[in-house]
């Protein structure tokens, strides 16, 4: 982990943004800083910042200070984005930042389909910073920034119809239907028409059997972007990146919380697949053989913020396959700037 200053220097800057911009669109370089320091490229964050940064916003103006008694009522509600942020400040300076994770997983967990998963996303960063360095101020107020905006555009998804499903993730995200009108919508419109899904490790009840199906999950959803990427080179990282920041906070978790865990990032990652899969695979095959590093410094002369973040997944993952699958994602997206 980053031990240079620099992580948390980024995070304080970063900090006076919101969480997002255009009023639907997710702020990305928190995610992506706690990504290039965590793979030891400390020196490339403030260069990569001054090409992200004409795509940040100010912070947004609170409503009101949120109270216990109105909790409820403001959950799901993104025009109290400042208010969430500014209670979780509250909660992890006054409480241990674990404490609060583990009050407010369970919370949260049934909406992590909001935000097109971006919190859950900046949540499990937040949490991998944490568990493996010093307990910085800037890293436990990032924490507190990734939970205010779950709570704010927390959004659960109901009414879907279970559909036989597979042994396997990967057979099982094979088998997901796509929704209806594909090419309509964003990513809200497009989850509303999610009806149907299969089936995937519901009986799964054993907290490390969770664990590992979830590791076969992230795994799954990584190669599968290699041959199915194209449907939506952006979107469909998620598929893969949501999973494995609920795999990342685990350990954070009592172990209670796993199993529940796997079954909303089965639902998160199978319903991606069915929003954006293409109609129909292609062959891929990576231009060479590269090594972890150099599959990482690729991404990192791309720049996408996506592309960054999908690369470190692929890097936790670690296979060639995984490997192959992020230069997938340099080949078919736009680059930053």
């Amino acid at each position: 982990m980053d031990t240079t200053g620099t992580l948390d220097e980024a995070l304080q800057r970063l900090h006076t943004s919101g969480p997002e911009r255009l009023g639907r669109l997710t702020n990305h370089a928190p995610m992506a800083v706690e990504a290039l320091t965590a793979h030891g490229h400390s020196g490339a964050v403030h260069r990569w910042l001054e090409l992200y940064t004409p795509k940040l916003e100010e912070f947004p103006t609170g409503v009101a200070p949120l109270t216990d008694a109105d909790l409820h009522t403001a959950l799901g509600d993104p025009r109290r984005a400042a208010d969430w942020i500014a209670y979780f400040g509250r909660e992890v300076a006054e409480r241990p930042w674990r404490d609060v994770l583990a009050e407010w997983w369970p919370r949260l967990l049934p909406g992590m389909y909001g935000g097109s998963t971006h919190p859950v996303i900046r949540v499990g960063h937040a949490v991998r910073t944490l568990l493996g360095g010093e307990e910085t101020e800037p890293r436990s107020t990032e924490l507190a920034h990734g939970l205010g905006y779950w709570a704010a555009r927390h959004h659960p998804v109901s009414g879907v119809t279970p559909l036989p499903g597979a042994d396997s993730a990967a057979a099982a995200l094979s088998a997901v239907p796509p929704i209806a009108d594909r090419a309509d919508g964003g990513f809200p419109a497009r989850l509303g028409r999610v009806s149907q899904l299969p089936v995937w490790a519901a009986s799964v009840d054993d907290p490390e059997e969770a664990r590992r199906r979830l590791t076969e999950l992230v795994r799954a959803a990584t190669h599968r972007y290699a041959t199915h990427g194209h449907g939506d080179e952006t979107m469909l990282v998620h598929a893969a990146t949501a999973p494995n920041a609920v795999l990342r906070t685990l350990p954070a978790l009592p172990r209670a919380l796993w199993v529940p865990s796997l079954r909303a990032a089965w639902t998160a990652s199978a319903a991606v697949t069915a929003m954006y899969a293409p109609d129909a695979p292609v062959a891929y095959t990576a231009p060479g053989s590269f090594a972890p590093e150099e599959v990482l410094e690729r991404a990192l002369a791309h720049g996408d913020e996506h592309v960054i973040k999908f690369t470190d997944t692929a890097l936790d993952v670690g296979d060639e396959v995984a490997l192959a699958a992020a230069l997938r994602a340099v080949e078919l997206s736009v680059p930053l700037g």
